[in-house]
C-alpha cells in the first residue's frame, strides 16, 4: 500500500506552518512593536513583510491539510519566502537584534537548512507525490 494523505511528516508541515511559524511570528513582533519608535517606518515595513509570509506559510499549510492540488507549489512558495525573509532579517540593520558578534552565519546556515530539508521532502516525498499527484 502505497502512503498517502496528510500523515507522518506532512502533518508535521502542516504544523509548522499553521501553528510554529505563525507563533514565532507574535513572539517576534511583541519584541519588536515598542522599537518601531527608534527604528521607524523600516523595521514596520519588515515587520509588515514577516506578517504576508507568515500568512502564506498559512494559507499553504491549509491547502495542504485541504489536499489542494496547488498546495505543494504554495508549500515551496512558503519556504523560499520564509528564508527569503529570515536572509533579510539576519543580513540588514533594519531588526533590532541580541545575536552574539560573528553567530549570524548560524542563524542563516540553520533558516537554509530548514527550508532546504523541507523543500527536499516536498520534492522527494513518496507520499506527498501520491497525495497530490506531484
Amino acid at each position: 500500500m502505497q502512503p498517502s494523505g496528510v500523515r507522518g511528516w506532512l502533518l508535521v508541515l502542516c504544523l509548522l506552518l499553521l501553528v510554529w511559524q505563525p507563533l514565532g511570528l507574535a513572539l517576534a513582533a511583541s519584541r519588536l512593536v515598542d522599537a518601531i519608535a527608534i527604528r521607524g517606518v523600516a523595521l514596520a515595513l519588515v515587520l509588515f513583510l514577516r506578517l504576508l509570509i507568515a500568512a502564506l506559510g498559512i494559507a499553504a499549510g491549509i491547502a495542504l491539510v485541504a489536499e489542494r492540488p496547488y498546495a505543494v507549489a504554495m508549500a515551496k512558495v512558503a519556504l523560499g519566502a520564509s528564508a527569503a525573509g529570515d536572509l533579510f532579517v539576519y543580513l540588514t540593520p533594519y531588526v533590532p537584534n541580541n545575536r552574539v558578534p560573528g553567530d549570524t552565519p548560524y542563524y542563516i546556515a540553520v533558516s537554509l537548512a530548514y527550508s532546504g530539508v523541507w523543500l527536499m521532502y516536498l520534492v522527494r516525498s513518496r507520499r506527498v507525490r501520491n497525495t497530490f499527484g506531484a
